[in-house]
């Protein structure tokens, strides 16, 4: 799950930050409304966390103009205010969800978590198939051919990004900051060994390989060779 979180507090950004990786999740922190705003237009997240008091653009006018883009990504308003009439201004706004100040880590995660399967279940993208390579979001399994495949979870991340962009050239870059959430070195070879080890466990038992190198360009998974 890759997350954005809005919130001008350093020291609670990067609270959240860390505890979204200890998590298995990636997130992206944008210490301004103009910039959240910014980011949440032009990249795709699979949930905000979003505060209400922000420098340059509060969070319910951030979450309204999204709105009023027809961005349907999930929302979870955080807030010290926490009053009935607070809470519902946040709902109104556009928020799904509305959790206050001081909050409950573990709380926080399950909120967003649950925001993200909804959107799963409502795009109808719990499970992305390519030929006879078949993962599923909500039980976190792949098989091939009906064989039941054992990924590790940065694999199953790896996997899941080539496959929601089946047919795409996904670039290093792209997996990095998506993948991994590294924003530097795309000389790592941390790509190369994990594409090596998804090779031998979705490819090597099979004739015909998914996974494919674009030489200078990126990978593409696709069931056709050509």
């Amino acid at each position: 799950m890759k997350v954005l979180i809005v919130e001008d507090d350093t020291d609670a950004a990067s609270y959240l930050a860390r505890g979204l990786t200890e998590a298995g999740h990636t997130s992206e922190v944008a210490g301004d409304g103009e910039t959240g705003l910014e980011l949440a237009s032009m990249n795709e997240y699979d949930v905000l966390i979003v505060d209400r008091m922000l420098p340059k653009r509060d969070g319910l006018s951030l979450i309204e103009t999204l709105r009023a883009k027809d961005r349907q990504v999930p929302i979870l308003v955080l807030s010290a205010l926490s009053q009935v009439d607070d809470r519902v201004k946040g709902l109104r706004a556009g928020g799904d969800d509305y959790l206050t100040k001081p909050y409950a880590f573990t709380e926080l995660l399950a909120r967003i978590e649950a925001l993200s399967r909804r959107k799963q279940t409502a795009d109808f993208e719990a499970v992305y198939r390519v030929g006879d390579l078949e993962l599923d979001r909500l039980s976190h399994t792949v098989s091939r051919a009906g064989k039941p495949v054992v990924l590790q979870p940065r694999e199953f991340r790896l996997l899941e990004y080539l496959m929601r962009h089946a047919g795409q050239v996904v670039t290093r870059t792209m997996l990095l900051e998506n993948v991994w959430d590294y924003h530097f070195d795309p000389q790592t070879n941390v790509i190369d060994v994990h594409i090596s080890r998804l090779r031998g466990k979705i490819d090597k038992a099979f004739e015909r390989p998914l996974v494919h190198t674009v030489r200078g360009a990126g990978y593409v998974i696709r069931a056709d060779a050509d």
